[in-house]
């Protein structure tokens, strides 16, 4: 069986070699498009990992930084109890 068209003569196997084509193609994609993917979440896996590291420093950070100001706070408070004796 033939189809004639405007621009040329098509036959059943042009349109299954061009089935075949379009399919490897789109296979083509999606295994891209999944490697992508899996990049992505070993990306955002090591952020969040990122992330909690980081917010467990700041709150260490913040501890240490409020140890500082109290250990100042006290020897402020010894300089000026020797300054009025």
């Amino acid at each position: 069986m033939t189809v004639l068209t405007a621009h040329s003569i098509v036959t059943p196997m042009d349109s299954l070699e061009q089935a075949g084509k379009d399919l490897e193609r789109l296979e083509q994609q999606l295994t891209a498009l999944l490697n992508q993917t899996k990049k992505l979440r070993e990306e955002n896996h090591s952020l969040q990992n990122r992330q909690e590291s980081l917010v467990a420093e700041r709150a260490s950070l913040v501890a240490k930084n409020e140890e500082a100001r109290s250990k100042v706070e006290a020897m402020i408070n010894r300089l000026k109890a020797l300054e009025q004796s």
